[in-house]
């Protein structure tokens, strides 16, 4: 049976953007599946002890900017740092990745596109339109899932991907767990690929 990888992110993350390219080209070097997992980032967050970005000191805004330029050049990438339409509501763009899953369809080309339509072309990918509109240029069926994303179903899925993500001990976008062991953050995809890559069992943090 292939390992498994459950990939906890949210669309409106930068960090899920910058590194969604290389981990998606690593889990297919590894043969592994993934489970994809769109979280609400405000309230794991707040269960956490997370702060969103305006309520973070300056001291940490300004690091921030610091990595989002190193990472930019290191990924290879060209976004924008402080892109128009950032943050937006996150709900229709990530319903729309579960509600691809409950279709039993791939959402990886929709989340490249919703990816880049925030960070390097400054679209409003919290606006129905234009998700719709990347969904069917993902090869997706866009006005059905956006509609679908909206639903009961949908968001009993978003809240109970929360749920798990607490109980994986994961607290941010984006994380990969492995065998119960948490890699958080894009940084860590090499650290992800060394473990894929070895035999060894997973860390755990009561040793």
């Amino acid at each position: 049976m292939a390992r498994q990888i459950d990939y906890y992110f949210s669309l409106v993350s930068p960090w899920a953007y910058i590194g969604h390219d290389l981990f998606m080209s690593t889990v297919r070097k590894h043969g592994v599946s993934v489970n994809y997992k769109p979280v609400v980032l405000g309230e794991l967050f707040a269960e956490t002890g997370g702060l969103p970005l305006g309520k973070r000191h300056p001291v940490r805004q300004r690091y921030r900017m610091l990595e989002l330029q190193r990472w930019r050049e290191k990924r290879g990438l060209n976004f924008h740092l402080k892109p128009n339409n950032w943050p937006y509501n996150a709900r229709i763009a990530d319903g729309v990745v579960l509600a691809a899953l409950a279709n039993g369809l791939d959402p990886d080309a929709f989340m490249r596109l919703a990816y880049a339509a925030s960070w390097e072309k400054q679209l409003n990918v919290g606006d129905a339109a234009v998700v719709t509109q990347l969904a069917d240029e993902g090869g997706l069926p866009g006005a059905k899932l956006v509609e679908q994303s909206a639903s009961d179903a949908i968001g009993k899925t978003y809240e109970k991907n929360r749920e798990d993500a607490i109980a994986a001990d994961v607290f941010g976008s984006p994380a990969y767990v492995l065998d119960g062991e948490v890699f958080w953050g894009q940084d860590r995809i090499e650290l992800l690929a060394d473990a894929l890559a070895s035999t060894r069992k997973a860390y755990r943090p009561d040793v």
